[in-house]
């Protein structure tokens, strides 16, 4: 995060941090707090370039989306993935990872590549999601894909989670890979990066047929679990390898 936490973290204030969005414009006050907070009102809408337009119309010119993959397994890295996208580009078929099928996923991850503006991955692997607990290593994560972003972005718009230690103005949005052609464009980044790498744990890992449930908890893969124990790739901290590792210590 050097190119960001160069700034010091003792200087970000609160108003670099947005998080309550009210219709209107507020009478008096920081100017640069009213630029911030008077871009969006509060409902669901359905045009995928709204945020940005809106971002773009308040003076933001290089905008951001960021997104995860890989909360909710039992093994395997966190992922997210950075993305700024040219102004107006609409990407026929993207949408949330978690709608489009694999094969159509493969597909938008090379047409992203080829058409953002510039886009970067962030990974934490198990240990540290272990040392640090699963939200923190995903904001790690995000950080990290901003990091090594080519550009340096105005203004971040962020699936559901703020960034703390990065003093830029930005928009947590809940769903946000359904409402942010941006943060959509993210979303398949960090889902297809994630499952390629669910797939090189697989060659090393093949009881666990990490290929098939990337590492979630699905019913098969606790059946491969109780029977092999978990391996270095399971996260220690998460239930249930937690409890089967507290079992074996006794």
């Amino acid at each position: 995060m050097a190119a960001y936490l160069k700034f010091g973290l003792s200087k970000l204030k609160p108003s670099f941090i947005e998080v309550v969005m009210p219709r209107g414009r507020p009478h008096g006050g920081n100017s640069h707090q009213d630029r911030i907070d008077d871009l969006f009102g509060n409902e669901l809408v359905c045009d995928p370039l709204f945020f940005e337009v809106r971002a773009r119309a308040s003076g933001f010119t290089c905008i951001a989306g960021l997104d995860e993959a890989g909360r909710g397994p039992l093994a395997g890295p966190v992922v997210a993935a950075a993305v700024v996208l040219p102004v107006g580009l609409l990407i026929p078929g993207l949408k949330d990872s978690k709608q489009v099928p694999e094969q159509d996923r493969e597909r938008l991850f090379d047409k992203i590549r080829e058409q953002a503006t510039c886009y970067s991955i962030g990974i934490v692997d198990e240990r540290t999601i272990d040392d640090v607990n699963i939200l923190r290593a995903t904001i790690i994560a995000m950080e990290r894909a901003l990091e090594t972003l080519a550009l340096r972005p105005d203004y971040l718009l962020i699936d559901a989670l703020i960034l703390p230690r990065v003093p830029l103005p930005q928009k947590p949005l809940i769903k946000g890979d359904c409402r942010s052609h941006s943060i959509a464009a993210a979303s398949i980044l960090a889902k297809v990066t994630r499952d390629r790498l669910m797939l090189e744990l697989h060659e090393k890992f093949p009881q666990y047929n990490f290929q098939k449930n990337k590492g979630y908890g699905t019913r098969e893969h606790m059946e491969l679990l109780r029977r092999h124990g978990p391996c270095d790739a399971h996260r220690k901290s998460f239930n249930p390898v937690a409890q089967m590792l507290r079992g074996e210590a006794r």
